[in-house]
């Protein structure tokens, strides 16, 4: 409705401003007219100023529709970014759904554990009661509660379905609390054992002592607990209301930042409209800044995407390298096993060498004393050579499993690359190795195979060594033997190999998956956290930006204002220049007006003149004729002298007469000169007026165009005044030159005769009707000058009205925006009903679980106990002779208790049906609540459907009423056809009632406007009062009229008579030359006689004239009466409105005060109305009496005058029953429309309400989510912190024994050197060359084997003649020897390697030792540093834990702050409830009102009808025809019909209220249903917290550093609640940046209402996926430690494994690499460990850093708040002792409305006004008294633009009140008197802005806040009740509130007070009653 209100105003606002127009260019074109017909044959006004005007406008418009649309886009682009984002969020949110339902699933499990161990407890303790019945009642009441305690737990942390971050917090609360319960009844289960184990052997004495011990331990339990529930309770709450206080903080903020946004958007907007194209084009630079900085976001955006893609390839290829380096790997692998293959067929090859030695044993034995010693060096050699290679294969699978181990997640893939480069660079050693000692096999193979030839060959000559031959045969065995076993060992070993080969690449191939899985799990988080920290960069710089946005907007803003300020002086400057340039405009009126009645004067006297020159010459032919006749009869000398004295007394009355007209030419000379003069002033003021306007035209070039306009427009106005002053000078010289020509004719023609002075006469009369003419021409010139500068005012006005207009279009867009606001949340809480009616059903089946267990459990005891019975009853059989007492008692306790056990589950039977029976209700009640959703969309859509046709019927109204304007101008330009002359008096009379009316209205309104409530309703009213008195207005104006055409009708009768006096006289003067020529006596006869009949009716004419006057007399009287009766209206009114302010005084608390002015205004209007009526009536009457009488037949007019009165009573009775239709529909209009503004307030406070709700819900998950985290992350560092004291332990553990090592190492490198020296001879020789290097080796070995050879051949050639004989067989045995001889060279050559090696891997180990020492030594330093810096950050955290105790106390005053603003709304809500009482009493009085504006509206029809019926009498009556009654009669039938139709519609309209009558009590209901609702609410969210309380508590219990986890907690909370502030100000800035946006947006209302929901949709999902996010982020976390955890367990079981195989493996090796590894293992340690401190320490830099960059941005928002209060205060001094421009600007005009003999009073008032002293304004009129006293009269008709606005200061108040009351009283006085002109001013014009009655300044308010306050407030208190804005009539925050103890900071003071809060443009408040008048003829 809203919208339509404003679419309506806007409407009425156009068709106004039209007829307006019209009606200010209508009196214009009247004096034009009048002119024009008295001066026939002029020029027309041109009509290029108006064009050149409306293109301007145009051009004005086009720019800003581009502006329009280019906004639009931008709009849409920036819309469909969001829709994109948002559904990004959605996918990602049912990720964490599955999550939380895990941990449901895991409560659930818990649970049942939980029942189980419960149900075990309860068997126990039956157990226990049947061993001794009595004791074991206490312990079952012991767990009952902590039973019910747990249930209770678990229903109040699992009622609601949507899982938020509240309920995850609950879910891990719940299950530490479940996982507590169950080892607590773990060991309650434990006790209870024991206690029944000691019940069967003990005594029951110690029973009892027991059960009192368990008595008193859960006594002391329970009372601990509660104290621990109380505390922690106290707790939360203090905290939770420091949060609210907070948010209410930041609330306040955001909106008055809001408000002030919205504020400089308005000024803007001015601004736009005002100065044209200039802004515009700031404006489009600052969007067009804005587009490029949302360009670069998203090109910075996508160079991150691909950034990240760019890693994301880098890791994929690391992988790659990484799997292609393990396939070289196993390449590698397959090649070693190949050459291990290769090794196997050479040793083959070895043993059929054996064989073949064995053939040739005895020819070799001489030989084999020389290979033996070979030989044994070679297989120890080579056994010792494959230990070694054994060992460090060992070793190099041991230290990548310990390098695999100490992998950590923060080690890079840069070192596991490095560690692989590494294995593949061993295993290519490996393979260069083993290809190494391949070509020694083969070479070796070679060179035996040569020396067995050789040996072939000796052997057939060496015969003689067989003795020889047999030893070296038994040395051949015995090697044999030897090279078998070592054959054996060598088996072994490869075996060996083999298996530890498998084992190593089985290590190998499980650390190769550890290191893939570990590997991606590493890539992975680091891609998250990557994209994290990339999201909270890119968070951070928007942030950063639309804070650099915000200043560079502020500071456009600034200056801009400097720049309107600046305009506004120049505009001053302009319309001082411009009230000069009419002030002498005016004074040059007056002089021409002078010299008009100085002309007139002078034709008096030439007509006088002519008359006497006439008489002269009659005189003179009678003279003549007598002296002929004299000379004829006698020539006596007697009648010759008296004709002599007859002719010197008729010279000497000539000379009189001559001197006379000397006179008056002197005197027109001097009037001439005066004019000159004048003339020479003004041209001097017109070059100053020049002067200034080219200043002021240079400073405001930059301005506007429009400006620019209007200074060319004044330019020609000026250039027109100076030529026409021009010609009026050069007219005056000529006129004077041919008044001297006269003057010097007239003495030269004394002597001449009467002919000559007729002559002379004729030309004097022709050169005044000359002047006439020029005068006339002049008086067009100036009306000319005067229709262009109304042409521009008109222009200037509708630039105005269409401001007016876009702000009224903004205003219904925010109130549509709001509407659809509460509309969504009222949806939301209907929904929020639905999920409290779901979470009580799941309460109540909750409950009805536990009383099912309560059942079974009590069915279980009965089972017992009957049991119990049976046995006692069996005992009592056995021991019949002994009954006892006890069992007895037993027995009848046992009865006693199964029937209370009855009884209870008789209850709980019942208790069950009731359950059973609430859960069909809330069953029932959720269906009824899904209907009523139903209803409500249905219903909204109703409302939307209405809402369009309303628009459409608004639309065709504004059309119909278009085209009844139209007509109506059609029919005044008709009217003024016809108009010859004007009439002033009655006009100015009707216009001056009207303006009295309307401005007593005005004033009564404005007094009576103290509240926003009624603010539509009052809109409403004045727009009805406005369209009534529009038709009044034309009512007046037709009247005017006819009275017009009646007084023309005598005065075209008395032109006609005058004009046939003029011809009568020519005809005489012609007669009186045909006397001179000829004598005849009878034509003067019948002259004479003819003279007598033109004074007969001359005297006739004169009597019309008379009956006329007396009639205007008559009229005015009339007038005197009526304006006395409405003085005496306007008594009775100021009593009312007295009485209305006791009234409002009594009643201001209930804020229901202006229901009751509005309807008293309602009542006044009507009153005025009727009087209004009444006067048009008489006047009506009056008119028909002069038609009567100036009717030419008496029988004709009688009769048309009785038909008139007949038709005219018909008409009146037909005007009133349209105008009681009229005000009725009016009044139903303001009723429909106050009930929706007050549904619609009632829905705002309910939203507001639900929105509190809704944001503490918030904040508690917010701060659980909060304290949750803290906690993970604090045991994490504690984790952390123990880790680290673990690997120091280590580290100093692993030096330790590193040192031991190094001297074990040291100690048996001594050992090895003795061993190592003294071996073969061979070996002593090749020491040497080994240190040297590898290749040294082989060499000298084979050369030494040469020498021996060369030995053997001589010895051989010696024998040849012996051993020729043996050479076959020594051929055989030469070829064994010399494969003995290679196999003893190979492992000989092995020997040597390996000593080589073993030395070489000393010298590195020693190196290696000292390295390790230097890093030793490194680390020890660094730890050192990391202590102290571990000690600086524990001082610091202390220092934070005070900070955060700081804090905790201001927690503590924000929710004291908070539960004041509770009690607040609750006194809101109580006054709201009042409201409601009141209004419906208030609705009966609305209805009686109705009717009587009804019968308004039909006697304005009526009104109308009768002005048209007028004038088509008139037009009759002038053309002759007839058919006038019919016309009538058709007339009378027409508003019949009407009647009619106005019946229908107000039906129709009845039924229209009843409907929404019934809609508002609807509203009522539902109001009241969201009030419990929020009760309901509260209490749910006392019970959560005190839940939550309890919870924290047991987790605080269990916590041992519990003080330092606080101090860290609330650390974090300061950081998280600085971030919180950061985000909300980038919130606000991107909210105010999007209001900027959609108030820019006009056109587009109903798509922008279509896509709000979907944005608000939108909002709530992204803010869930933010909450989801952070969830997301706390899980990752924790599944990061759960994996690190199983990584380390599977690590441990792993190293156990590896470390059992290498304790084997280090048992057959030596100790000396065992210590080595050991060695390595230790530093790697350290090495890891010194990772560990160099992270945190790193982890600690960054914290360091992030807090600095957050004092950072602390500092930049005080920066922010400071600039924002300097800018505040030069705004509040900016605004005070400014002068208000409309009020002079309205006085300067009503200077001119006045009439002349009342000017000084005017002026008087303007002295008044700018502080002018009475003293120095007498002064003033009595140096001038012709200009002041001609100024007053229309200015008391328009006396309402005197009140100015400028708020007057203390002191000057009592002074103004006293002037203006003194001259009111006597202004009464003087007016009261019927003879004197009415009075036009009442009191409340008079009453200046600081009168008591205006402005009560609350004495409860602060000086500073009154001091503020009253620059505005004074300016603000004049505004009309209907066109106040908001921030005018009431502030948004009370400064009384606040008590002198309110806060100092500007933020927090009210907007009023602080603020400089801007008028809208719609109506200006200083503009008096006669400004409003006219822009509402212009609407």
């Amino acid at each position: 409705m809203s919208s339509w209100l404003g679419g309506l105003g806007s409407g009425l606002g156009q068709s106004l401003g039209q007829v307006g127009g019209s009606l200010a260019s209508l009196t214009g074109q009247i004096s034009n007219f009048t002119k024009d017909m008295l001066m026939e044959g002029t020029e027309d006004v041109p009509a290029d100023f108006l064009n050149s005007g409306r293109e301007e406008n145009e051009a004005t418009h086009s720019v800003l529709r581009s502006e329009n649309e280019r906004l639009k886009k931008l709009y849409t682009d920036l819309e469909e970014k969001h829709e994109a984002s948002e559904l990004q969020i959605k996918q990602q949110s049912s990720s964490y759904r599955s999550q939380l339902q895990q941990k449901e699933e895991e409560i659930n499990h818990l649970k049942a554990r939980q029942t189980a161990l419960q149900d075990e407890l309860l068997r126990l303790q039956s157990t226990a009661q049947s061993v001794h019945p009595g004791s074991g009642r206490v312990p079952a009441a012991t767990s009952s509660p902590s039973l019910s305690y747990g249930i209770s737990h678990h229903v109040s942390a699992f009622h609601e379905d949507d899982m938020d971050f509240g309920d995850v917090i609950s879910s891990q609360q719940e299950i530490n609390r479940l996982s507590n319960e169950v080892s607590r009844l773990k060991s309650e289960l434990g006790h209870w054992r024991h206690i029944a184990e000691t019940k069967v052997q003990g005594t029951q004495s110690s029973d009892q002592t027991e059960i009192c011990k368990l008595q008193n331990i859960i006594k002391e339990l329970k009372q601990n607990r509660s104290q621990e529930i109380d505390d922690h309770q106290h707790e939360m709450s203090v905290l939770q209301n420091a949060h609210q206080q907070k948010l209410t903080e930041i609330s306040r903020r955001h909106r008055e930042e809001l408000s002030d946004y919205e504020e400089r958007i308005e000024e803007l907007e001015n601004l736009l409209q005002q100065g044209g194209s200039g802004v515009t084009v700031t404006d489009h630079s600052k969007m067009y800044d804005m587009q490029n900085t949302i360009q670069i976001l998203q090109t910075e955006k996508v160079e991150s995407t691909k950034k990240i893609e760019e890693l994301e390839d880098k890791i994929k290829e690391i992988y790659k390298r990484l799997s292609s380096a393990e396939h070289d790997r196993e390449v590698w692998k397959r090649e070693q096993e190949q050459l291990e293959v290769e090794k196997r067929q050479l040793t083959e090859q070895c043993e059929r060498l054996k064989l073949e030695c064995s053939t040739s044993q005895p020819l070799a034995r001489g030989q084999r004393d020389v290979v033996t010693e070979e030989e044994r060096t070679l297989p120890q050699s080579s056994s010792a050579a494959e230990v070694l290679r054994l060992q460090q294969a060992l070793t190099d699978a041991e230290n990548e499993i310990m390098r695999l181990s100490s992998l950590n997640q923060d080690n890079s893939l840069a070192e596991d690359n490095q560690k692989l480069q590494m294995c593949v660079q061993i295993l290519e050693k490996e393979k260069s190795l083993l290809s190494q000692e391949k070509e020694e096999l083969q070479m070796s193979l070679s060179k035996l195979s040569n020396e067995y030839e050789v040996i072939k060959s000796t052997a057939t000559r060496d015969i003689d060594l067989f003795s020889q031959v047999r030893d070296l045969k038994l040395n051949l065995e015995v090697k044999e033997q030897e090279l078998n076993q070592s054959i054996h060992e060598n088996e072994v070993l490869t075996a060996e190999l083999e298996e530890l080969d498998r084992q190593n690449q089985e290590a190998t191939k499980h650390v190769i998956l550890i290191k893939d899985q570990l590997s991606k799990q590493q890539s992975e988080g680091d891609n998250v956290i990557k994209k994290l920290k990339e999201d909270l960069d890119d968070g951070k710089q928007r942030i950063h930006q639309l804070e650099d946005d915000k200043m560079n907007i502020i500071k456009e803003l600034d200056m801009q204002k400097e720049k309107l300020t600046h305009s506004e002086r120049a505009l001053s400057d302009l319309q001082l220049a411009k009230q000069k340039l009419e002030d002498k405009v005016e004074d040059l009126v007056d002089q021409l007006s002078k010299s008009e009645k100085n002309n007139f004067n002078i034709q008096k006297e030439n007509c006088e003149l002519r008359e006497h020159i006439r008489q002269n010459e009659e005189e003179l032919s009678t003279v003549r004729s007598e002296l002929t006749r004299s000379q004829s009869q006698d020539s006596n000398s007697d009648l010759k002298d008296d004709f002599l004295k007859e002719r010197e007394t008729e010279v000497r009355t000539l000379k009189q007469n001559l001197t006379e007209v000397e006179q008056l030419n002197e005197h027109l000379k001097q009037v001439a000169f005066d004019l000159r003069t004048e003339n020479e002033k003004l041209v001097v003021a017109c070059e100053d007026v020049r002067n200034q306007l080219e200043e002021s035209i240079a400073g405001n070039n930059q301005d506007s165009l429009e400006r620019t306009a209007m200074l060319e427009t004044l330019k020609c106005e000026k250039a027109q005044l100076e030529a026409e002053l021009c010609g009026a000078e050069k007219r005056l010289l000529e006129e004077a030159k041919k008044y001297k020509q006269t003057i010097e004719e007239l003495s030269s023609a004394r002597s001449l005769t009467t002919s000559a002075l007729q002559l002379e006469h004729e030309r004097l009369v022709q050169l005044s009707q000359e002047k006439d003419s020029e005068i006339a021409e002049l008086k067009k010139s100036i009306e000319q000058m005067d229709t262009d500068h109304q042409q521009t005012k008109q222009s200037l006005l509708s630039s105005l009205e269409e401001q007016k207009q876009l702000t009224q279009l903004i205003n219904e867009k925010e109130i549509c925006i709001v509407k659809l606001k509460e509309k969504s949340s009222e949806l939301q809480g209907e929904l929020d009903k639905c999920a409290q009616t779901l979470r009580k059903n799941e309460t109540l089946r909750q409950t009805i679980e536990e009383k099912d267990r309560s059942l079974g459990a009590m069915k279980e005891e009965n089972n017992h106990l009957q049991e119990e019975l049976e046995r006692i009853r069996e005992q009592q059989s056995r021991a019949v002779p002994m009954p006892e007492p006890r069992a007895l008692d037993s027995t009848t306790e046992l009865e006693a208790e199964l029937s209370r056990l009855h009884i209870i589950k008789d209850h709980l039977e019942e208790e069950i049906k009731h359950h059973q029976k609430m859960i069909e209700d809330q069953n029932q009640n959720k269906l009824q609540l899904l209907q009523s959703l139903q209803e409500q969309k249905k219903e909204m859509d109703e409302f939307r459907d209405q809402h369009e046709q309303m628009n459409i019927t608004h639309t065709r109204l504004f059309l119909e009423k278009d085209e009844e304007i139209k007509n109506l101008q059609k029919t005044i330009e008709q009217i003024k056809a016809q108009l010859h002359e004007e009439r002033q008096d009655i006009p100015t009379e009707n216009s001056d009632i009207f303006q009295e009316t309307k401005v007593q209205s005005l004033t009564i309104e404005n007094e009576s406007e103290k509240h926003d409530l009624s603010k539509a309703e009052t809109e409403r009213l004045v727009k009805g009062l406005k369209e009534r008195e529009l038709e009044i207005k034309l009512l007046n104006e037709k009247n005017i009229s006819l009275t017009k055409q009646i007084d023309q009708l005598s005065k075209d009768e008395v032109g006609k008579l005058t004009q046939i006096i003029q011809q009568k006289d020519l005809e005489i003067q012609a007669l009186h030359a045909r006397i001179s020529s000829a004598s005849c006596s009878q034509d003067v006869v019948y002259l004479q006689q003819q003279l007598h009949a033109y004074a007969m009716e001359r005297e006739k004419v004169m009597v019309v004239l008379n009956e006329k006057t007396r009639e205007n007399s008559q009229l005015k009287t009339e007038y005197h009466k009526m304006i006395d009766i409405i003085s005496a209206k306007e008594a009775a009114l100021i009593k009312l409105q007295d009485e209305n302010k006791k009234m409002s005084t009594r009643f201001e608390s209930s804020g229901q005060d202006m229901f009751k002015e509005t309807i008293q205004n309602l009542s006044r209007i009507i009153r005025e109305k009727d009087i209004e009526i009444d006067a048009l009536s008489q006047k009506c009457q009056t008119l028909l009496t002069v038609l009567q009488t100036s009717g030419t037949g008496s029988e004709v007019g009688g009769v048309n005058s009785n038909q008139f009165e007949e038709l005219l009573q018909e008409r009146d009775k037909l005007k009133q029953q349209v105008k009681k239709m009229e005000e009725w529909k009016q009044q139903v209009m303001t009723t429909v429309q106050n009930m929706q503004h007050e549904s619609a307030q009632l829905q705002e406070e309910l939203h507001q309400l639900q929105a509190q709700v809704l944001v503490d819900s918030d904040n508690n998950s917010k701060l659980q989510v909060d304290y949750t985290g803290l906690i993970q992350s604090y045991e994490r560092n504690e984790t952390k912190l123990k880790n680290f004291g673990q690997e120091l332990a280590q580290v100093q553990h692993s030096i330790g024994q590193l040192c031991n090592t190094k001297d074990l190492l040291l100690g048996k490198l001594d050992i090895m050197s003795p061993q190592l020296s003294p071996g073969s001879s061979l070996t002593a020789q090749s020491a040497e060359p080994l240190k040297a290097g590898q290749s040294a080796g082989p060499h000298g070995s084979s050369q030494l084997l040469q020498q021996e050879v060369d030995d053997l051949r001589r010895s051989l050639q010696e024998k040849d003649a012996t051993i020729r004989t043996l050479q076959e067989n020594n051929h055989r045995l030469s070829e064994s020897m010399a494969a003995s001889s290679e196999v003893g060279r190979r492992e000989h050559e092995q020997t040597d390697s390996e000593i080589k090696q073993l030395k070489e891997k000393q010298e590195v180990l020693q190196n290696l030792l000292k390295e390790k020492d230097l890093l030793i030594k490194a680390k020890s330093d660094q730890l050192h540093s990391s202590n102290e810096n571990f000690t600086n950050k524990v001082n610091e955290n202390e220092l934070l834990r005070q900070a955060v105790t700081n804090l905790k106390e201001r927690i503590l005053i924000l929710e004291m702050d908070i539960s004041k603003l509770k009690g607040e709304n609750e006194k809101i809500v109580e006054t709201s409830r009042g409201k409601e009482t009141e209004y419906q009493a208030l609705q009966e009085t609305n209805m009686k009102f109705s009717m009587m504006l009804r019968e308004k509206e039909f006697e304005c029809h009526s009104m109308r009808e009768k002005a048209l019926a007028f004038e088509q009498l008139l037009k009759e009556k002038e053309q002759g025809k007839a058919g006038e009654l019919n016309q009538l009669l058709n007339a009378v039938k027409s508003m019949q019909e009407k009647t009619v139709t106005f019946q229908q519609e107000r039906d129709q309209v009845m039924l229209a209220l009843k409907q929404k009558q019934m809609e508002n009590t609807a509203l009522q209901n539902e109001v009241q249903h969201l009030r419990d609702k929020e009760s309901r609410l509260n209490q749910e969210l006392q019970r959560l917290r005190d839940h939550l309380l309890e919870s924290e508590d047991s987790h605080t219990r269990e916590a041992l550093a519990a003080e330092d986890r606080e101090a860290k907690l609330r650390k974090k909370v300061t950081v998280l609640e600085e971030k919180l502030v950061s985000s909300s100000n980038a919130m606000e800035n991107a909210s105010h940046q999007a209001s900027v946006q959609v108030e820019s947006l006009q056109e587009q209302l109903n798509v922008i209402s279509k896509q709000r929901d979907e944005t608000a949709l939108q909002l709530s999902v992204s803010q869930e996926q933010v909450k989801q996010y952070a969830l997301s982020l706390s899980n990752l976390q924790m599944v990061l430690e759960h994996f690190q955890q199983e990584e380390k367990a599977m690590y441990s079981a792993e190293l156990e494994k590896q470390n059992q195989l290498l304790a084997e493996w280090k048992k057959k090796a030596e100790t000396l690499e065992g210590k080595v590894l050991s060695l390595q293992e230790r530093l790697d340690e350290a090495n890891a460990a010194l990772d560990s401190a160099s992270r945190l320490t790193e982890q600690l830099d960054l914290k360091e850093e992030q807090i600095e960059e957050l004092k950072k941005q602390n500092e930049l928002h005080q920066e922010m708040l400071d600039d924002a209060q300097k800018k505040l205060m030069n705004l509040v001094s900016s605004t005070e002792g400014k002068v208000d421009k409309v009020l002079m600007r309205n006085l300067f005009i009503g200077h001119f409305h006045t009439p002349k003999n009342q000017r000084h009073e005017v002026l008087r008032l303007m002295g008044s006004i700018l502080g002018v002293k009475r003293e120095e304004m007498e002064q003033l009129f009595a140096e001038d008294q012709g200009g002041v006293t001609r100024w007053m009269s229309g200015w008391l008709g328009g006396g309402s633009k005197s009140v100015p606005s400028t708020p007057l200061r203390p002191s000057q108040q009592s002074v103004f009140n006293s002037s203006f009351s003194e001259l009111f009283v006597k202004f009464l006085e003087t007016e009261s008197h019927p003879s004197v002109p009415p009075p036009k001013l009442s009191v409340h014009d008079l009453k200046p802005l600081d009168s008591p009655g205006r402005r009560k300044v609350d004495p409860s308010i602060p000086g500073s806040s009154k001091d503020v306050a009253e620059p505005r407030a004074g300016r603000r208190t004049d505004l009309s009740p209907f066109l106040a804005p908001r921030s005018a009539a009431v502030p948004l925050i009370n400064p009384a509130g606040h008590g002198p103890g309110g806060p100092g900071h500007l933020l927090l003071k009210p907007i009023s007070d602080v603020l400089p809060t801007f008028t809208p443009l719609p109506v200006s408040p200083d503009n008096s009653a006669g400004v409003v008048l006219k822009d509402l003829l212009k609407q």
